[in-house]
């Protein structure tokens, strides 16, 4: 699908003082009557994503908004205007769970130093360091992996031992959290702070339903980070070496695009992340579009018995939006990166006057994933219409015009 660029014009609105940061729940897993938002939250992205509760502009002929949410905050926006269509308690600094790896994957991918055929040999130090109980992917000491492997186990299984391999082919841990601290802190999610890199429970390690917006919107620029975020299956590799090495199917933990445990696929879902702790809850971002429109959803630890009440919350989010939109007045917008609004952006994205190149190298992206042992026949790149606007920091300027690739889609079977 062919579409006209669209123009950006960045509000300059951003009045963040040095007010003191919001303080996490300390017992955020379950919900109870103490559980409440602070009094004073970040006005980033407007005055209204500030204030505690559900925040909402109805419009001539919009629908209310569903009645079965339970998250102690949620966000609807716009992936390519940036406007916040609803939220709840937005800035409310909470655990972020394994949606933080989103952070990670835009902080490496975007970095551009591990290239993706990159080969390494996995030593015992690289997983010394991986917390008790932690999600894995399998990884083993001794034997090798190229960083394209690495990525479909942070993406697809949320593998703990995954992240903290690249950390260290980055430099190490330390460096790779200050580097995913100074990134958010760039992309002004300013309610973030980042104590590991994989999102496992830390103390201090909090970020908010906005901010993980932002960084998925800002992540889903990278071409890179739009197809591990979309691919529902891979084979990964096992024991042995060479041509005699095994390898086993993984699947995608996003339930809303495998439509396991009694979930149907989402229509037009495209990742991002889903995430679930002990400390955090469940928590989730989704990318989902339907006729053209592109919306992002995050909901965090939602307090309900409904099973799988993250996804269904995000799905209820998604189908209000999408009937929303046009017809409510924004509360709100996700902002620009700091580069950005100083005018001092560095890699821009080259403007382009239409959308054939852009269409054209996902494309090639989606067959050569399709062709490559690794990705499998659950990858999903079908590019089969839609759009996702290149939303990183070159697109913010004003006035920018850039090109609208298609929309990494689940692939149908």
């Amino acid at each position: 699908m062919k579409k006209t660029v669209l123009t950006v014009v960045c509000a300059s609105l951003m009045t963040m003082s040095a007010v003191a940061p919001a303080v996490a729940d300390d017992k955020p897993g379950k919900k109870d009557d103490t559980a409440k938002p602070p009094a004073s939250m970040s006005k980033v992205g407007g005055v209204q994503l500030g204030k505690a509760g559900t925040q909402v502009n109805l419009g001539a002929g919009a629908p209310v908004l569903p009645k079965k949410l339970s998250g102690r905050s949620w966000i609807v926006a716009d992936a390519e205007s940036g406007e916040v269509l609803a939220a709840h308690n937005a800035h409310w600094r909470l655990p972020p769970a394994s949606t933080l790896k989103m952070l990670f994957a835009d902080t490496l991918i975007r970095k551009g130093t591990l290239p993706k055929d990159k080969v390494y040999k996995v030593k015992d130090a690289d997983l010394a360091d991986v917390g008790e109980g932690s999600s894995l992917v399998g990884v083993k000491e001794d034997h090798t992996y190229t960083v394209h492997d690495l990525w479909l186990g942070v993406f697809l299984r949320s593998g703990n031992d995954a992240v903290h391999v690249l950390s260290h082919m980055n430099g190490g841990v330390r460096q790779t959290v200050s580097e995913m601290q100074a990134h958010a802190e760039e992309l002004q999610a300013l309610d973030t702070h980042v104590v590991s890199p994989d999102g496992y429970d830390a103390e201090g390690q909090v970020s908010s339903a906005y901010d993980l917006t932002l960084i998925a919107r800002s992540g889903l620029q990278e071409a890179d980070f739009r197809e591990y975020a979309a691919t529902a299956r891979a084979q990964f590799p096992g024991e042995g070496q060479g041509k005699k090495r095994d390898h086993f199917e993984i699947q995608n933990t996003n339930r809303l695009m495998t439509g396991d445990y009694g979930l149907n696929p989402y229509k037009g879902i495209a990742g991002v992340k889903n995430g679930n702790t002990t400390h955090a809850g469940a928590t989730f971002t989704g990318v989902a579009e339907r006729n053209g429109k592109v919306l992002l959803v995050t909901v965090m630890n939602p307090d309900s018995d409904e099973q799988n009440a993250v996804y269904q919350e995000t799905a209820r989010l998604f189908d209000w939006g999408f009937k929303a939109a046009g017809k409510v007045k924004p509360v709100g917008e996700l902002v620009a990166p700091r580069s950005v609004e100083s005018g001092t952006e560095g890699a821009a994205a080259p403007e382009k006057d239409d959308s054939d190149s852009a269409q054209g190298s996902l494309s090639s992206t989606a067959t050569a994933a399709a062709d490559e042992g690794s990705s499998g026949v659950g990858i999903a790149l079908a590019v089969t219409g839609g759009v996702l606007a290149l939303i990183g920091a070159g697109v913010f300027v004003v006035n920018r015009r850039w090109p609208l690739p298609d929309l990494v889609r689940r692939a149908r079977r």
